[in-house]
């Protein structure tokens, strides 16, 4: 049986099951460091943001096809995609939810974590 994994935090039901979602999208094709930041509190940009690394360009694209599938699915389409053909930092505007995919290098450069430290991060659990 496949695990699933939760988020614990306190935002709207249906932006919380947007971030699982896109958490899980993430897990399953091996997204490397993953953190999800609650920057809701401290920003009027959203609630979440996911950052997530790829070991290659093309890992970081396989990534972004991989949550853009997972929001097909699930109805929500993002405001804009940004970065894709790169593959250094793929930035994906969900409104409440902002996932960055970053190259590994790249994301050492500019440190979200560090920029938004102040944001409390979220415990992901596996869900049975």
């Amino acid at each position: 049986m496949k695990e699933n994994l939760a988020l614990i935090g306190s935002s709207s039901a249906e932006t919380m099951a947007v971030a699982k979602g896109i958490v899980q999208a993430c897990e399953d094709v091996k997204g490397k460091d993953l953190v999800v930041l609650d920057v809701a509190s401290i920003s009027d940009v959203a609630d979440f943001f996911i950052v997530v690394s790829g070991r290659s360009d093309r890992q970081v694209q396989g990534i972004t096809n991989r949550v853009m599938e997972q929001l097909a699915r699930t109805g929500v389409r993002p405001l804009s995609v940004e970065g894709y053909e790169d593959g250094q930092w793929v930035l994906i505007d969900c409104g409440e939810v902002v996932v960055h995919v970053f190259y590994e290098p790249v994301r050492e450069i500019y440190d979200l974590e560090s920029l938004w430290m102040r944001a409390r991060r979220l415990e992901m659990v596996k869900a049975a």
